[in-house]
């Protein structure tokens, strides 16, 4: 099961390269981007300097080894979705909600069969109003994509139980305030510098699997 999940994870990140090659910075259209980005996918399959491919693959072991079968089909859709979302967001500070808004309701469905639908629906509202109240109380930090894609990590982890949702949620503050300190210790950036933090987030939720 671990190794076939590891090869799964592989041909997703080859397909995570090749579509978020297809997302812009500033797009004129986020719509037609969009369109552009899934119509094109395959033709921008491509391997060099695979980095995505086996941390994806990466990824897909440790849910499928760590985790009940009934949580996989939902947490692996969550996994492919979340590795997309961390390398376009890496490269374009951005979280198209052509991809992180559908995948609420398709996470919810496929947490139907796990019988824990009405936890993950609960852990989602409690953590885009978290990083709502974030949000508000200082826009710059981080964007309205952050607070949506907060919503699918807070459904995932819920779904898992409390303590993996206290635990994703806390983590991807930590390694996102861990880079930031990295920066200024490094004279990379000064205390205005935005970078993406969706990755960290993302890399945080893993902490469900634990």
């Amino acid at each position: 099961m671990v190794w076939a999940a590891a090869l799964a994870g592989f041909v997703v990140g080859v397909l995570v390269r090749a579509l978020a090659d297809g997302f812009e910075p500033d797009p004129v259209d986020p719509r037609a981007e969009a369109r552009r980005a899934f119509a094109g996918l395959l033709g921008r399959v491509r391997l060099a300097k695979p980095v995505i491919e086996p941390a994806t693959a990466a990824v897909f072991a440790l849910l499928a080894w760590r985790m009940e079968p009934v949580y996989l089909p939902a947490l692996l859709y969550a996994a492919a979705v979340g590795s997309a979302l961390a390398v376009i967001d890496w490269r374009t500070q951005r979280l198209p909600d052509v991809i992180t808004l559908p995948s609420c309701p398709i996470l919810a469905l496929l947490l139907l069969p796990t019988g824990r639908l009405t936890d993950a629906l609960l852990g989602g509202a409690a953590l885009l109003l978290l990083y709502g109240v974030l949000w508000f109380v200082r826009p710059t930090a981080m964007g309205l994509g952050d607070v949506k894609l907060a919503g699918l990590i807070g459904m995932a982890a819920g779904a898992v139980g409390w303590n993996a949702w206290v635990a994703a949620a806390l983590a991807g503050q930590l390694l996102g305030a861990l880079y930031a300190i990295t920066l200024l210790v490094l004279r990379k950036a000064d205390r205005s510098a935005e970078f993406p933090f969706g990755p960290f987030m993302l890399a945080g939720a893993l902490c469900l699997a634990w």
